[in-house]
């Protein structure tokens, strides 16, 4: 099982940022993909979660308004779109799969560092 994000960096408050993660090893319509940040000094934090079909998707308050998150079953990826960045969305920002919104993500990626500053 693999999960490898992508599209992390430096952007200015008020850019855009467009994180993905691709999945391999496991049949990926079947899990509930989720991305979480962690940053420095703070716990794991969910940012948003989009169910197998991409039928429902749920966001941190946090986030909502500014982030989209969006799968391509047929890609195995799940993309994170970030808008209106802010300094407190500096984070690590990490890619999880678990089969069911209910239980404890089961397989995560390396993470990719995301931070806002001017």
């Amino acid at each position: 099982v693999q999960l490898v994000e992508s599209g992390g960096g430096l952007v200015q408050p008020g850019g855009s940022l467009r994180l993905s993660c691709a999945a391999s090893g496991f049949t990926f319509s079947s899990y509930v993909l989720s991305w979480y940040r962690q940053a420095p000094g703070k716990e794991r934090e969910l940012v948003a979660y989009i169910t197998g079909a991409g039928t429902n998707r749920v966001y941190a308050d946090s986030v909502k308004g500014r982030f989209t998150i969006s799968r391509d079953n047929g890609k195995n990826t799940v993309d994170l779109q970030m808008n209106n960045l802010k300094p407190d969305d500096t984070a690590v920002y990490y890619c999880g799969a678990r089969r069911h919104y209910l239980i404890d993500i089961q397989y995560w990626g390396q993470g990719t560092q995301v931070t806002v500053s001017s």
